[in-house]
């Protein structure tokens, strides 16, 4: 066993994932606490050891040091760095020379999860350098196929709303916490029970439009949709929200593409609803004079909808690496992790609807090798059995700290 380690646990999401390594740590002789922002956080940590954070957001940098202090901490551990709380700790892990440990979804899904020091997607410390990725391949076995880890959709959708209820009634606790969330969730689940209730509807209508894009006789270009509040883009894209990107690639795309060109925008598989996304494609089309080229589509797998594209733009999806194994052409309008040279478009969105260059495929599987090996663990956050392979993996990655910041040092061996 590597040597005894303190370890502290900041927010994770609404699972029981991060006390289960938290269990699993403390057996193997680790120090383990939990800072907990809200009832629940709480909730999902029923363990001793958990210290309450009741301040405002100016005093958390000060409440952390001392946490770290007084509990001797070698190791943060958290779920995204770009939550302010985090990002506030990771800053200061760096200062005082700490580990910090990053969760997120995965790069390649689903099977696999995300774990990086020091940041992950735009703040990944893996060099974007070709040449790198090549050389750190080498000798990696492929990357294990994609494989369902996700946990059923009730399991997920009852915790989060476990979550939020201990919230709401235990708010007195804590009176300064406010969620990361860009809406409330209360008003998210009234979106999802309506999106329920039409989703038949909306399938058939989707079904109908994906054989129009099957048999296009022209180029299709295909949009994967974020979530509207997505982190990536908000903190890592240059737009203030899904919708202005959107108007953008529509504008390029009635300018630029070829007259015989289609563009379909696919639905996110977790939009709660609450945007009206097929409305505003309508009018984006009218307003450009591209109405009859533009097609929405809710409800589908994603892989039926690349199948026919001839090209993908997306501002920092993970779907842009299911379309690089793909072999599709791609375009990332944002910081995303696998923009680099050899496997997204370099010249420009105007130019990328006549010229959509397919990505180098050794280089693509190289980035999926490299990712495999030093970014991603295999396991899920949500289905017990999931939960259980993601604990052993993150154990064996948080004792023997093999991670993508040995990029540097790879890097200069060659």
């Amino acid at each position: 066993m590597s040597r005894r380690r303190s370890f502290l646990f900041l927010q994770g999401l609404a699972t029981f994932f991060f006390v289960r390594l938290g269990d699993a740590l403390a057996a193997r002789g680790h120090a383990v606490q939990r800072i907990n922002f809200n009832p629940g956080d709480r909730l999902f940590w029923p363990r001793p050891g958990t210290l309450d954070f009741t301040g405002r957001a100016d005093e958390w940098p000060g409440f952390l040091a001392a946490a770290i202090a007084r509990h001797g901490v070698t190791d943060l551990v958290m779920f995204s760095d770009c939550r302010p709380p985090h990002e506030a700790a990771v800053s200061l892990a760096a200062r005082q020379g700490l580990r910090a440990w990053v969760f997120e979804e995965a790069y390649l899904r689903p099977g696999y999860i995300t774990l990086e020091l020091g940041g992950v997607n735009a703040r990944s410390p893996l060099p974007r350098d070709p040449g790198w990725i090549r050389r750190a391949a080498q000798g990696l076995p492929p990357a294990a196929p994609e494989t369902s880890s996700g946990g059923s959709f009730l399991r997920r959708a009852s915790d989060d709303v476990r979550y939020n209820i201990a919230n709401l009634l235990g708010r007195r606790r804590f009176p300064h916490w406010q969620t990361h969330r860009a809406w409330n969730p209360f008003h998210e689940y009234a979106g999802w029970l309506a999106r329920g209730a039409l989703r038949p509807l909306r399938r058939a209508r989707a079904e109908r439009r994906l054989a129009t894009l099957a048999t296009w006789p022209g180029p299709v270009f295909v949009v994967p949709m974020q979530l509207e509040g997505d982190y990536q883009v908000r903190v890592h894209s240059p737009f203030a929200s899904v919708a202005e990107a959107l108007e953008l690639i529509v504008a390029s795309f009635a300018r630029h593409a070829p007259r015989d060109a289609l563009l379909g925008l696919k639905g996110h598989p977790l939009d709660n609803g609450l945007h009206d996304w097929a409305g505003l494609i309508r009018r984006l089309g009218t307003q450009h004079g591209a109405a009859d080229r533009l097609l929405y589509l809710p409800e589908l797998a994603y892989g039926q909808v690349l199948a026919p594209a001839s090209g993908v733009v997306t501002i920092n999806s993970t779907a842009g690496m299911q379309s690089l194994r793909e072999g599709k052409p791609v375009i990332a309008l944002g910081q995303a992790l696998y923009d680099i040279p050899g496997l997204t478009y370099q010249g420009g969105l105007d130019a990328f609807w006549t010229d959509p260059t397919p990505p180098d495929p050794a280089l693509v599987d190289a980035l999926r090798r490299v990712l495999a090996a030093h970014c991603l663990i295999r396991g899920g956050f949500f289905a017990e059995a999931h939960i259980q392979e993601a604990v052993r993996n993150a154990t064996a990655r948080l004792e023997a700290a093999i991670t993508a910041a040995s990029a540097p040092a790879l890097a200069a061996g060659g």
